[in-house]
């Protein structure tokens, strides 16, 4: 395997990067709600996105199998859209956008990542633990009285 994550680009095509996020989400359909927020994304909010924060793209030669998102926070950094094609996933694109991913925010003088996951995925619960996340949170969507969503942050000092 030949991996290679590099910065998100004005020139990406931003439609290859939508469609990748989708597909590796499509798994949570009918079984989170309320829905993603991934199927409220758009090209042009795609590319809004990665002007306004950092996008990573992991790259398998020059096939796009995965990108992440980073937004600055207050002592850290949020890690949003982790999204790997099914098909690459369990051959490590995952932890390797987060190395790149804790290798920027260490370099911005971050103190932690953090990200958010939804309750019903207890998978992901375990992967992100499994990369040094722990739970630091939990929340509700407007309209509903159960936790929809787990915050898990990493230390990153």
């Amino acid at each position: 395997m030949t991996l290679t994550v590099r910065r998100i680009d004005p020139a990406d095509d931003f439609a290859a990067l939508l469609a990748l996020i989708l597909h590796a989400f499509a798994y949570m359909d009918g079984v989170i709600d309320p829905p993603s927020s991934a199927h409220r994304l758009t090209v042009d909010s795609l590319r809004q996105k990665a002007a306004d924060e950092i996008g990573l793209a992991a790259f398998e030669g020059g096939t796009l199998v995965g990108c992440a998102f980073l937004r600055p926070e207050p002592g850290g950094f949020y890690l949003g859209k982790l999204a790997v094609d099914p098909a690459w996933q369990g051959h490590g694109v995952g932890r390797y956008l987060l190395a790149k991913a804790e290798a920027i925010a260490r370099a911005e003088g971050a103190a932690h990542l953090r990200l958010e996951t939804r309750a019903e995925l207890t998978g992901n619960h375990a992967r992100f633990a499994a990369w040094g996340f722990t739970r630091s949170g939990e929340s509700r969507h407007a309209g509903f009285t159960r936790t929809t969503t787990i915050e898990m942050t990493k230390p990153l000092a």
